[in-house]
């Protein structure tokens, strides 16, 4: 239950009515159609290329150089979500379509909170209390991640996790990628370089 919405579409409608919404989509009405709610692809099981046997992940260019062969087991690589969006892109990485409708990214209110705690479990009592907690004094989820100010969440729960909230919506964590049916995992501090490779230049030009 802590994943449900984790993808959303927020309209803004005079009317809830199935015609009222797809009306709204059609035409790209960003009146009623504000914006949608994604969670960063980084943090999918298969984002990057890799082999999660062997400790590698790979970007798709660290990968075409290498022929798609792992560079420790000499065996082929799992090819990550990315490497196929690459493969099949018909424009340039950044590009935004005209109208488009905007978007945020946020993850999980309990994921955030799992992460910061360090539990990083799937469920966890510990981690429930403190996301009900947050919901209960909020009414629900997306008002903690998107509207509740820092000094009220701090009322509620610890600077670390409010912190961590904040962060997420500003758009300011970043990742270590996942691949090879691993989840990629959030980089709440500053200090801590987030892994674009797990192979180093050398294992390439050696290769």
């Amino acid at each position: 239950p802590w994943r449900l919405g984790r993808e959303a579409n927020v309209f803004e409608l005079n009317k809830l009515s199935y015609w009222e919404i797809i009306d709204a989509i059609k035409n790209k009405d960003k009146s009623r159609f504000l914006f949608t709610i994604e969670t960063n692809a980084a943090y999918g099981k298969y984002h990057l290329d890799g082999h999660r046997n062997c400790n590698v992940s790979l970007e798709p260019d660290e990968t075409r150089k290498l022929n798609g062969i792992c560079p420790r087991c000499r065996k082929k690589l799992t090819i990550g979500v990315l490497h196929r969006v690459k493969e099949l892109a018909d424009r340039e990485e950044g590009y935004i379509p005209k109208d488009a409708i905007p978007f945020k990214t946020l993850l999980p209110l309990y994921e955030i909170i799992s992460f910061v705690t360090g539990v990083n479990q799937l469920y966890s009592k510990k981690v429930i209390e403190e996301q009900n907690k947050l919901i209960d004094r909020f009414g629900n989820e997306f008002n903690v991640l998107l509207t509740a100010s820092r000094d009220d969440l701090v009322k509620v729960t610890n600077e670390k996790i409010a912190d961590a909230i904040i962060k997420v919506r500003e758009g300011k964590v970043r990742f270590d990628a996942g691949y090879d049916g691993l989840y990629g995992k959030p980089i709440f501090n500053d200090n801590i370089q987030a892994k674009q490779s797990f192979v180093d230049q050398k294992s390439l030009t050696d290769f």
